[in-house]
């Protein structure tokens, strides 16, 4: 038994990691280009999850004799431990729940505990809790790009033990309570879904569908009958000279809005970075359209650069508003459209500007865009109000995770 940092309840007692394990021992590289098939599983950092499981999206596979047999079956209740990542992610472990026949990287550890007096959930639980507190991060050895917690220190390192069937309490409490704050973020999860279908119900209330009877007044036009021309620029031209850059990581599209510009001198300009854009366009990416990354230009680009993989809307505003060509862009109106069969390309389907410009479009009186963008900019604010409560939730959800395993770490659950 040792000293700790704290006073712990009754019963409970301070020991060191390597008292309380029956094995704690890495795992061995294997290269990819070593490997002519595999059939065994070959764990890596990236398949211990930052929540405490296991995540197998992503396998990597290996020669069944690379390894001795005795060696590759996982039991549940071991604990799997990131010994080498980043500063921020050494430290993350994950619980195995289930038998499992599989080898794992040198990055990687294998506790298995003494089960009689430490059960592997509790140790995966405390190694939770002193990763998210940053004590891996502040305690690990750091070179150029990369972090590391080794055997040794491991062994060494103190953690709170309880008697076993207070670990198995404690352990029980915390994922009944976890259950709980997952079903919350699925029902959170859903409301923002719920606000998202909001906006696209509101523009279909008001788009009508193509080849339907228009209300008095309107018309059917193409999308480019109602456009004026654009121009392009070439930055490199001034080299000196800054300019901001709209690409398409620029666009967040749940509020379609430009967000992340970024200011880039001439010289360095993309090949890509060759359209002008103004006040009150409207910008369409042609790739993956169905993504809708689009936004309206604001005053504080007029005259800026976007790329190329934008097809670049500029309202005749005699027949257009160019809140109401945005609105129109980001229906399904308008998508749907250059979905069915436009798109070309396997890994970067896209349309081309005069597929853009050729979508057919409800085209109502000036008067009547107006009262439809007045409309759809209320519904927006509804959306963005729901969002931005939906955000605020998530961090408390944040903040009540980390309650229960500080709890749990000091007995007050």
């Amino acid at each position: 038994m040792s000293d700790g940092p704290y006073e712990l309840p009754e019963g409970w007692r301070w020991v060191r990691l390597g008292e309380v394990a029956t094995q704690i021992r890495s795992g061995f590289a294997h290269r990819k280009r070593d490997v002519t098939g595999g059939d065994l599983l070959h764990l890596r950092p990236y398949n211990i999850g930052t929540d405490g499981t296991l995540d197998l999206t992503q396998k990597f596979f290996i020669p069944m004799d690379s390894i001795r047999e005795e060696d590759v079956l996982l039991e549940p209740s071991d604990v799997l431990f990131n010994n080498t990542n980043s500063v921020e992610l050494v430290g993350k472990t994950a619980l195995v729940t289930q038998p499992m026949k599989a080898a794992f990287s040198n990055h990687i550890t294998l506790i298995r505990t003494r089960r009689e007096i430490c059960a592997g959930e509790w140790l995966a639980l405390v190694m939770r809790v002193l990763w998210q507190r940053g004590f891996f991060a502040q305690k690990c050895n750091k070179w150029i790009g990369q972090a590391g917690y080794n055997t040794k220190m491991l062994e060494e390192t103190l953690i709170p033990l309880p008697p076993l069937d207070e670990q198995q309490r404690i352990v029980a409490k915390v994922e009944a309570l976890m259950a709980r704050v997952r079903e919350a973020r699925r029902l959170r999860t859903e409301a923002q879904k719920d606000a998202e279908r909001l906006m696209q119900a509101a523009l279909a209330e008001v788009f009508p569908r193509p080849g339907s009877a228009l209300p008095h007044g309107w018309r059917w036009v193409r999308l480019g009958e109602v456009c004026l021309p654009t121009e392009r620029r070439d930055p490199t031209k001034n080299p000196s000279t800054c300019f901001v850059y709209v690409d398409i990581s620029a666009i967040d599209n749940t509020i379609g809005k430009i967000t992340l510009p970024k200011v880039i001198l001439g010289q360095d300009a993309p090949s890509r970075a060759r359209k002008v854009i103004r006040t009150g366009d409207v910008i369409f990416a042609t790739t993956r359209p169905y993504l809708k990354n689009i936004a309206l230009v604001s005053f504080d680009l007029d005259g800026q650069i976007c790329s190329t993989g934008f097809c670049v809307i500029r309202a005749n505003r005699e027949f257009a508003e160019p809140e109401f060509l945005f609105h129109l862009c980001r229906s399904d109106f308008v998508t749907d459209q250059l979905t069915a069969g436009k798109m070309r390309g396997a890994s970067y389907p896209a349309v081309t500007d005069n597929d853009v410009y050729n979508t057919l479009i409800p085209l109502p009186p000036l008067d009547e865009q107006r009262r439809i963008v007045a409309y759809l900019a209320q519904v927006q604010k509804q959306v963005t109000m729901l969002k931005r409560v939906q955000a605020k939730t998530e961090a408390e959800f944040q903040r009540l995770k980390q309650a229960i395993l500080d709890k749990a770490f000091r007995g007050e659950l």
